[in-house]
Formats: C-alpha cells, sequence, structure tokens
C-alpha cells in the first residue's frame, strides 16, 4: 500500500495540519531545534503569546508580534498547493490547520478550519472593527489602535485562550465523516487540538512528521520526512 493508493480509493479526505506543514515556506515552527522556543528573547515566547501578556504588556507583546508572527511575503509550498489541488479534485472535504499564516487559502483552499484564528483579521476590543495586518505591521504606534481609540487584537488563539466552539465543531463533523484522514507537521502534542483526531472512525489514518508522534502506533501509515516533499509527489486525479 502506498500514499498514492490511499488516496486513489478516498473521496473524503481530511488534512489536519501543523506548523511543519508551513516551514518550507519559510515560517519558523515553534519546537525544532531552530524554531521559537529555542530562540532567545527577554520573554519566553509561550508567556510572550498569552492573554495575560497581550492585557499587561502589550507594547512588548507587539513588538514580539509583529518581529516573528506576521510573514506575509510567505508563498504556499507544494503541501499548501497539493492540498489545494486535491479539494479542487473532489478528494479533499476541507483542511483544518494549527496555523494562523492563511496560506491555505492562498494556495486556493476553500474549506479551511482555522483552530488557531488568522493573523489575516484583527479586530477592535472596543467597537469590533476589523482591520487587515498591514495594519498591524505599518502601524508607527507601538501598540496599534482603532479610529475609535481601542486597542486592536489580532484574531489568534492565544495562551490562555479557549478554541472558537463554531470552528471545533465543524472540524469534528468533517473529521467524523472522513473516510482517510492526514495528520502533517504536527509533533500531537498541543491540546486541545491535537485530541480532534480521536472523532476520526475512517479507514486510513496517515501521519506525515519529520519526528515521531504519539500516534504513531495507531496509523495506517507513517511517513516521516518534509510535508511538502512528500504531497508533491502525489496525483490529484479526480477520476483515480
Amino acid at each position: 500500500m502506498t500514499l498514492q493508493s490511499i488516496i486513489n480509493e478516498s473521496s473524503r479526505i481530511v488534512f489536519f495540519g501543523g506548523a511543519g506543514v508551513s516551514t518550507e515556506s519559510g515560517i519558523p515552527d515553534f519546537r525544532s531545534t531552530d524554531g521559537l522556543y529555542h530562540q532567545q528573547y527577554d520573554y519566553p515566547p509561550e508567556t510572550i503569546l498569552s492573554h495575560t501578556f497581550f492585557m499587561r504588556q502589550p507594547e512588548e507583546f507587539f513588538r514580539f508580534y509583529r518581529a516573528k508572527m506576521l510573514p506575509l511575503e510567505a508563498q504556499p509550498n507544494a503541501a499548501h498547493l497539493k492540498l489545494a489541488e486535491l479539494e479542487k479534485a473532489g478528494k479533499m472535504t476541507c483542511v483544518v490547520t494549527q496555523n494562523i499564516d492563511g496560506l491555505h487559502q492562498k494556495a486556493g483552499s476553500r474549506v479551511v478550519h482555522e483552530l488557531h484564528g488568522s493573523v489575516h483579521r484583527n479586530y477592535c476590543m472596543k467597537c469590533g472593527k476589523f482591520y487587515p495586518p498591514e495594519y498591524i505591521r505599518d502601524s508607527r504606534e507601538p501598540i496599534p489602535l482603532c479610529s475609535c481609540g481601542g486597542r486592536i487584537k489580532p484574531d489568534v488563539v492565544l495562551y490562555e485562550e479557549g478554541l472558537d466552539d463554531d470552528t471545533v465543531a465543524s472540524a469534528i463533523s468533517a473529521i467524523r465523516r472522513a473516510d482517510t484522514m492526514i495528520v502533517a507537521g504536527t509533533s500531537l502534542t498541543v491540546y486541545p487540538a491535537a485530541g480532534l483526531l480521536h472523532y476520526f472512525r475512517g479507514r486510513h489514518l496517515v501521519l506525515i512528521n519529520r519526528d515521531q508522534t504519539p500516534m504513531d502506533d495507531l496509523a495506517t501509515m507513517v511517513i516521516h520526512d518534509k510535508v511538502g516533499q512528500v504531497l508533491s509527489r502525489i496525483t490529484a486525479d479526480k477520476e483515480a
């Protein structure tokens, strides 16, 4: 059995991806040896990216956020493009992602459940007005403010914050109906997102990741390689 043969016989694939899906686009992950958690900052990244830190030290939060969390020039890689192709071919029903970079949509994927939000949505905490990420990036003020004077918050899930209920419900519904689930670029150690795999009842669970994960023993197929390199070899043939 090959990954290609699994895809050929599947018609309701759900892709579940983490930071490793975007590293080939030049976006660093968090936990690898060269990830954000192993770089030196005045505060640990997990502290900076917390709700408490955002509320108490917003200037320091946005200094880090602008420098490390807004890769607006990044382009989709082979993995993003192949997933959009699979969706267009009628093989894939949706993408469930832990990433906040919006590269799946940029590649052409239409049904994307963003568990941790998106840098492309930013809203005023006072009046609710939305702003594009360029406003955050280009603001001359240390703390980006709305025209009403309220503080603008990126629509991303910070530490200490819960996931959006509607997004989680939509992701669970798709996973329950999937005949194949491809999980890629994630250590499967971040909960509650990683727990969504337990809702899968389909035939094939495929794990693609550079390193081992706690779910490897449960998978139909495990591939330890870069996500883009693996998926680029797949043919998304509607007639297959």
